[in-house]
């Protein structure tokens, strides 16, 4: 994907928790943005042009001190030449990896990210702006907080894991994601693109071994091996009747959704109970 006004508003956001230092990103990051919206963005009264790829902009404006570029071919002129779906023996740590829409295009995606954490020296972030809802056909994958918080998790060997979401048309605000908890899925149902965007800090040596969703992780915890529940075996023969009545289900499915949204709304806003929106002006201050 690239920077654009949300991944170089986040990188703004990223940097004032720790300066950038070295840096690496995963695919050399072009700008998106034109040079007079970063100029005005970065508060920067100087009529730069910071070029195609991102390198100048974040040594100049973000606290970077070097940064490399980690892609599967040199035809945008990468630093580093390397496969992300094999194992990485990186010959340096970065203080930062950057992933502004690249893993998304990686089949491997579990190795890819072990990669990633792989470039991270201890004590280093990792940011990624990802593609979330409705982005289907820009890579091969789409990404959910969720994967995020399972796999950046203190258990792994990361702290200070955040997640927030963001309306690819609504510049102005974005949603923080509450950590699901006791069995609650954070689902979001939008009809417009989201990017998904997450930095963690990594804090000790890493592992990948044991990733589970934690909805399923509550519910092993709590009742063990699961057992037949006679409730489910009654709901099941009512769907079965309620087949054989013409129209009836398609009624009884748009209540039962309408009733959940009430519930237990799933939409990008405050009352979904897994959300706060929050304005991108006050996260970041001038």
């Amino acid at each position: 994907m690239g920077i654009d006004i949300h991944a170089l508003n986040f990188l703004r956001y990223t940097s004032r928790k720790k300066a950038l230092g070295q840096v690496a990103t995963i695919g050399r990051q072009s700008l998106l943005v034109t040079p007079s919206q970063i100029n005005k963005i970065i508060g920067n009264s100087a009529a730069d042009d910071f070029g195609a790829f991102c390198e100048d902009l974040l040594l100049s404006h973000f606290g970077a001190t070097a940064v490399d570029s980690y892609d599967y071919s040199d035809y945008e002129g990468a630093t580093f030449i390397v496969d992300l779906n094999k194992p990485l023996a990186p010959s340096k740590n970065y203080d930062t990896v950057i992933d502004c829409g690249t893993v998304e295009h990686v089949y491997n995606v579990p190795q890819a990210l072990a990669n990633i954490s792989s470039l991270c020296s201890r004590g280093g972030q990792i940011v990624h702006v990802s593609p979330g809802n409705n982005c289907c056909g820009h890579g091969f994958w789409q990404f959910s907080p969720e994967l995020f918080f399972s796999l950046y998790s203190d258990a792994n060997g990361y702290l200070e894991t955040e997640v927030f979401v963001a309306d690819l048309n609504k510049t102005r605000y974005w949603f923080e994601v509450q950590q699901p908890t006791n069995g609650a899925r954070a689902e979001i149902l939008t009809r417009k693109p989201l990017h998904v965007m997450c930095r963690t800090r990594m804090v000790s040596d890493f592992t990948h071994d044991n990733v589970q969703q934690s909805d399923y992780v509550y519910e092993w915890q709590r009742n063990g091996t699961p057992t037949a529940d006679p409730r489910n075996e009654n709901l099941e023969k009512l769907k079965r009747r309620l087949k054989t009545i013409p129209g009836l289900k398609a009624g009884v499915l748009a209540v039962r959704r309408s009733f959940r949204e009430i519930v237990s709304p799933t939409r990008l806003s405050d009352r979904n109970r897994h959300l706060r929106r929050r304005r991108v002006v006050e996260l970041l201050p001038n």
